[in-house]
């Protein structure tokens, strides 16, 4: 899969540098994934939870942290559109 983009992840680590290493872990997986559907997702991440539009939600370190991405499944990219607290998430809408 192609991630969009790894600046986000940079930034968000600076602030938050206890989900470095999770979050770079995420990044490298899904760059070598090869995601077809939802259920590819689903086998390597159990608490992923998706919702409409390809908008999946990753638990980040214990839950601590959300990462909100879209998925075009036919080109093999990944957007990352929000990376955030468990609190901050509670208060945006995707």
């Amino acid at each position: 899969m192609n991630v969009i983009s790894r600046k986000k992840i940079d930034q968000f680590t600076k602030k938050h540098s206890d989900s470095k290493q999770q979050l770079l872990s995420w990044y490298r997986e899904t760059c070598h994934a090869e995601w077809n559907s939802p259920q590819d997702i689903k086998n390597r991440y159990r608490s992923a939870d998706f919702l409409k539009d390809n908008i999946v939600i990753f638990n980040i370190k214990g839950n601590s942290y959300r990462l909100v991405v879209k998925v075009a499944y036919k080109t093999k990219t990944v957007f990352i559109k929000w990376i955030g607290t468990h609190a901050e998430y509670s208060k945006v809408s995707f």
